[in-house]
This record gives structure tokens, C-alpha cells and sequence, in this order.
């Protein structure tokens, strides 16, 4: 493969809009750059709990995740492209389920925390709802296909998972919701 990136800045965004992958420009601040925006922040936040040090098993699972992520981001950018296939929202379940075995039933609400991989995840889930919501939003006035909508879905449910998995994992407790009003 060549370069593909040989210039760095090209200043022709200077004006508030950005290249699409299929060479149309759009304002950086139309919903479509605001949900690539979304699912790239959802990718970084994925780097960190790679870094971190997720298990073996939970790291090969969110590395096929991020680039899953790019692939998204590159629907995204260029309208009508399809990257996704119902065969990555079946894997995601098929991760959900498997994890979730694992896991004692929930009896309460659990807060955001315990390890630090573990609070990084939620931070990945709640960036991940964000991207669901932006890309419904877009869904509303361009089309995107069901299949991403329903890998943000499913997404968000296993990284619920994940996060209760790597306080296990980590020998901590999920932190539990106290509802002092009852």
C-alpha cells in the first residue's frame, strides 16, 4: 500500500468544512461530522483500556472492536458505503452471552468504577451510547444502514459486561447503587 497520507494539513477545512471519503464538503458542524466525531472519540477511549491492560481474551475482542469503529467511521464518511455485516452485530452477542455467563445476575444498579480499566469501559459505554444517539440522529435525515445501528447497540450492552468482567477479573467489587430514599 502507498502513502496515503503524504501531507498532514492540507488547510482547505480552513473554512469550516471538511472532505467527505466520497470528495463532497460538508460543515464540520453537520450531525454526519458530529457522529464520525462520536465513534472516533468511542475508538480512542477503546485505546485506553488497551492500554490499561485489559486480559488477553477481552483485549482480541475490543482490538476486532476498534476496527470495527473505523470501519463505521468510514460508512459515515462516505454516504451510502456499507463496511458492517449482520455477522459483527452476531459476534458481539455471541460476545455479550459468553461474558455474561460468567457473571452472577444483577439485584441492583451498578455505578461507574471499581478498577481503573473497568471505569474506563464505562467510560467507553457511555461514549458509545452518545454515538448511538448521534447516529439516529442522522438516521433521521440521511440514510445509515440498520446494521450500525445495531452495532452501537450491542456494543454499548458488552461493554457493560466487559466493565463488570474486568472488576471480577481485577479481584474488585462493581460499585453498587444505594438508594437512599428507601
Amino acid at each position: 500500500m502507498g502513502n496515503r497520507l503524504s501531507k498532514i494539513y492540507t488547510r482547505t477545512g480552513d473554512n469550516g468544512t471538511t472532505g467527505l471519503g466520497d470528495g463532497s464538503r460538508i460543515g464540520k458542524d453537520s450531525v454526519r461530522v458530529e457522529a464520525m466525531g462520536d465513534v472516533d472519540e468511542l475508538n480512542s477511549v477503546i485505546g485506553l483500556i488497551l492500554a490499561e491492560g485489559a486480559s488477553p481474551r477481552l483485549q482480541v475482542t475490543l482490538t476486532k472492536i476498534q476496527h470495527d469503529l473505523f470501519n463505521l467511521g468510514g460508512e459515515i464518511c462516505i454516504p451510502g458505503y456499507v463496511m458492517l455485516t449482520a455477522a459483527c452485530v452476531d459476534e458481539l452477542e455471541h460476545h455479550i452471552d459468553a461474558l455474561n455467563s460468567e457473571l452472577s445476575p444483577l439485584k441492583e444498579f451498578i455505578l461507574p468504577g471499581g478498577s481503573k480499566s473497568a471505569a474506563f469501559c464505562h467510560l467507553a459505554r457511555t461514549v458509545c451510547r452518545r454515538a448511538e444517539r448521534k447516529l439516529i440522529e442522522l438516521h433521521h435525515h440521511e440514510k445509515v444502514t440498520e446494521i450500525s445501528l445495531q452495532y452501537l447497540n450491542r456494543l454499548s450492552d458488552l461493554l457493560f459486561v466487559m466493565c463488570r468482567i474486568m472488576n471480577k477479573e481485577a479481584g474488585v467489587s462493581d460499585v453498587l447503587w444505594k438508594n437512599e430514599q428507601t
